[in-house]
């Protein structure tokens, strides 16, 4: 039987540099990102995963909806909201790798994903699902109303019988202040069932001093599986059964690091879906997040996607 996934967020305009004033054009997005990698890997995997969200009715969403069709991905909970549009970002990378944003988005079609009937529809289906992602940026971009709307529906399809899986992923741009990315985050921990944390996101907002102590904050909240990624440092693996450091892939001169995190967190929950223990899904985190960073952009193309056999291990 195939496992239902929902991923929760915000897909955007992405714009790349390619010289001072040369630019590409793609789309992303952590959860979309996400959403992608689950996908390619879903049929090893034996699951299907469907995006939500909300866009709007010109080309560019139009466009995003055709890219996640040919990536098998499942529209049938995107909002279409006349007049609106998708947010835009743009990304500089250094010559480490490391990437810088530059966000519009203020006005993007995402943010009223849960209202209206579009978002009542959108609020029940939830229930439907094994398995729901989502990240800090889904939080962000929601307004206090919608947001307690979505963590009532969370209630009720973690009632069901759903796993909730969130990635805080904090950027400070999207919050007001700390305190209230900490209140939202601390209380949808309380749901969660795999938490896929950044250390240096959390010791960022929080201070966590190591990540031991992101993960023993997570598991006090009730949080019955952490995994705390660490950027090229060994992950840390935390459950009932004890905590491990699973050590990754050493990329010497990484291309662009966007969307480690997310491939990663895609390749973490397939393998766990297929069965594996947590130890081996982040080592097939780790193998993802490895190919991803050779590339340029958040979603590398198909024909560099490493195989199932070779995620999975």
């Amino acid at each position: 039987m195939t496992v239902r996934v929902a991923s929760l967020g915000e897909c955007m305009m992405e714009l790349r540099h390619r010289g001072p004033t040369a630019l590409d054009l793609a789309f992303g997005g952590d959860t979309l990102n996400t959403a992608v990698y689950l996908a390619r890997l879903g049929p090893a995997a034996g699951l299907a995963v469907d995006y939500v969200t909300a866009l709007g009715d010109d080309p560019y969403s139009e466009a995003m909806l055709a890219m996640w069709t040919g990536e098998r991905i499942g529209t049938g909970l995107v909002a279409r909201l006349p007049g609106r549009l998708p947010g835009l970002y743009a990304i500089r990378t250094d010559k480490k790798g490391e990437r810088s944003f530059y966000y519009w988005r203020s006005a993007a079609a995402a943010r009223d994903m849960l209202e209206g009937a579009s978002g009542e529809k959108i609020l029940t289906a939830l229930a439907s699902y094994a398995w729901i992602y989502l990240s800090g940026i889904t939080l962000s971009i929601l307004a206090a109303a919608p947001r307690a709307r979505l963590m009532r529906a969370l209630i009720e399809a973690r009632k069901a019988g759903a796993k909730i899986v969130f990635d805080p992923n904090y950027r400070p741009r999207g919050w007001p202040d700390p305190a209230k990315a900490r209140a939202a985050f601390t209380e949808i921990l309380k749901l969660a069932d795999l938490a896929l944390p950044s250390f240096s996101d959390e010791k960022l907002l929080f201070g966590d001093p190591d990540p031991n102590a992101t993960a023993m904050r997570m598991r006090d909240l009730g949080v019955a599986e952490v995994v705390v990624k660490n950027a090229d440092e060994p992950c840390l693996v935390v459950t009932s059964g004890g905590e491990t450091q699973v050590f990754g892939q050493l990329v010497p001169q990484p291309v662009d690091t966007t969307a480690a995190g997310d491939s990663f967190n895609a390749a973490y929950l397939a393998s766990r879906i297929k069965g594996a223990r947590p130890a081996e899904a982040a080592a097939a985190g780790h193998v993802l997040a490895a190919e991803v960073i050779r590339h340029p952009g958040a979603v590398i193309p198909k024909t560099a996607m490493p195989s199932a056999e070779t995620v999975f291990g």
